[in-house]
């Protein structure tokens, strides 16, 4: 959870159950790994897509990655 507090108003990359991904600016989160993201955008094979602002839920989540690692 330290990560996740680190990431708030940061970009982030998830990965989801069934090989798909979002990359987003991560606005909050709960204890269940739901996920709210600005700017997301839906990863694909062949190119992006793009979405706004979404939930993630968590049973979905399988990875949550900071695009940038944070300063200790």
């Amino acid at each position: 959870m330290k990560i996740l507090e680190e990431s708030l108003g940061k970009n982030v990359l998830i990965r989801l159950r069934g090989g798909g991904g979002i990359r987003g600016i991560l606005v909050g989160y709960d204890i269940h790994l739901n996920l709210v993201l600005s700017d997301a955008e839906e990863l694909r094979g062949e190119g992006t897509q793009r979405l706004g602002q979404i939930v993630v839920r968590g049973d979905n989540v399988i990875l949550v990655s900071p695009t940038q690692m944070p300063k200790e």
